[in-house]
């Protein structure tokens, strides 16, 4: 049964594929640990967000998957750089004889598929990123004025900070907030009949106003910031609606996080396509430099040329010889067997 896809080291291949395999996996531990700090980050940024995102949104499985791809390929890499290194030295290779097997297959079953996993999450992921802003961002501006309720009584100052930090105002605009109460009752006197009024008209006796919380307001504006009857034409009239940025941030909080996420989204699947290539390279050359030195009995350099290759036989044989070795394995012993019974004998015609 001939190997798969044989290949003839001399010598002088077998040292530089060592040495090439050295530095290869000093790489692929320095791109594992670039996919941990991504991950990480990224995870740290849903942690500070998620009260803006709702619990059913499925993004944050994505830096919990690429954290244990990262964790994988920088061990993949630390010890195919040790195995690489000890492989030039007859007397230091042995031991890592018994350790590259199970590298070989943890990296490639575990490691592999981490990868493959955390790439397909980066590339699915994003879509149910807008839904799940959208959610979460509509519950939170709801719950601004909430400021006394239990489980709630956070959601202004968080609100506040994203808008001040991120540039942003209401979920997809300002005019978001006309149609919220973003005012606490507390804060309303029951006996001004504009309130009353305005209370009365809502159906769900909410208290309306087209203003926006002070957060909205652009710190770079050349004059004080306009937060109350925005609607009103006549109620600011050196007010240019032409230029709206020169007081309120006119950007919604959405589409700043959708982009913020979907950034860092990005980065991440750089670096686990990166890593994903690094470790493809590492694990073929460590197979193919195990199964070189296996055959000259671990001497890198040994007499002769050696042959590496990726499987001993091809996969029809490898399986048919599985087949075959089940197949013994459940047939049962010869004196196991149930002795056939004798078929009865047929009278004599009598004479």
């Amino acid at each position: 049964m001939a190997p798969v896809l044989p290949l003839v080291l001399p010598l002088q291949p077998r040292i530089r594929l060592a040495q090439g395999l050295w530095l290869l996996s000093w790489l692929l531990a320095l791109a594992g640990g670039l996919t941990l700090l991504c991950s990480g980050h990224l995870l740290v940024q849903l942690w500070h967000l998620s009260t803006f995102l709702s619990p059913s949104c499925p993004f944050a499985a994505l830096p919990q998957v690429a954290l244990a791809a990262g964790t994988m390929a920088l061990g993949t890499g630390l010890v195919g750089a040790g195995a690489s290194r000890a492989s030039l030295d007859a007397a230091q290779y042995p031991p890592w004889r018994k350790v590259l097997g199970p590298l070989l297959v943890a990296g490639t079953a575990a490691g592999g598929g981490l990868l493959v996993f955390a790439l397909g999450l980066t590339l699915a992921l994003p879509g149910s990123l807008d839904t799940g802003l959208e959610e979460g961002l509509g519950t939170a501006l709801a719950h601004y004025k909430d400021t006394e309720v239990p489980g709630h009584c956070h959601a202004k100052r968080l609100l506040d900070e994203l808008q001040l930090r991120h540039h942003c105002c209401g979920r997809h605009g300002y005019k978001d907030w006309f149609g919220v109460q973003w005012v606490s009752s507390r804060y309303l006197d029951p006996s001004d009949q504009d309130v009353v009024d305005r209370i009365q008209s809502n159906v769900e006796g909410l208290y309306l106003i087209d203003g926006v919380p002070f957060s909205c307001c652009n710190p770079h504006s050349p004059r004080p910031c306009l937060q109350s009857r925005l609607s009103d034409p006549h109620a600011h009239p050196l007010f240019d609606p032409r230029q709206p940025n020169l007081n309120l941030w006119t950007q919604g909080c959405h589409a700043a996080l959708l982009g913020h996420l979907q950034s860092l989204a990005s980065t991440l699947g750089s670096t686990l396509t990166v890593t994903f290539m690094l470790q493809i390279l590492v694990l073929l050359g460590l197979r193919y430099l195990q199964t070189a030195l296996e055959g000259l009995g671990g001497v890198i350099d040994g007499e002769g040329e050696a042959q590496g290759y990726l499987f001993p036989s091809g996969l029809k044989d490898m399986l048919k010889t599985a087949w075959l070795q089940a197949g013994v394995a459940h047939r049962p012993a010869p004196e196991e067997a149930p002795a056939e019974e004798a078929p009865p004998k047929e009278g004599l015609p009598e004479a």
